[in-house]
């Protein structure tokens, strides 16, 4: 029987914890990556979190394979990796596969927002000028 995206999403919370931006921020400390999985005109638009990397959702299962010329080196199966989007749904289906992958350590920070509200530093989306 099809899955439907709410089915998905329960599957995918029920494996990737939800952290607070403060244990994330602690955990950034410690090395982990933040990983963010919005497409380049989200950032544009809205900024990003300051040492944040960027790989689009559609991109992470190519940049998590160390096995395709498109692997990403920032992203290694040793590393906790946390991720966020928009409103945490992606980073959620996001981090279940990074997961099924055998990334050993991934949590879901949710969206873009909880980083702003938790304090974290932002770099402010660029001018476009006139």
């Amino acid at each position: 029987m099809p899955l439907t995206a709410a089915e998905l999403l329960a599957a995918a919370h029920a494996v990737v914890p939800k952290i607070t931006a403060a244990d994330a921020q602690a955990k950034i400390a410690q090395g982990a990556l933040l990983l963010d999985v919005r497409d380049a005109p989200e950032l544009a638009a809205n900024g990003r979190a300051d040492g944040s990397h960027h790989i689009p959702r559609g991109m992470l299962e190519f940049r998590a394979d160390p096995a395709t010329p498109f692997h990403d080196p920032e992203l290694r199966h040793d590393r906790p990796v946390i991720l966020h989007c928009a409103s945490g749904g992606r980073a959620a289906l996001a981090g279940r596969l990074l997961h099924d992958m055998g990334f050993a350590e991934v949590h879901n920070l949710g969206g873009f927002q909880d980083w702003v509200d938790g304090g974290g530093a932002v770099i402010e989306p660029v001018e476009p000028g006139m």
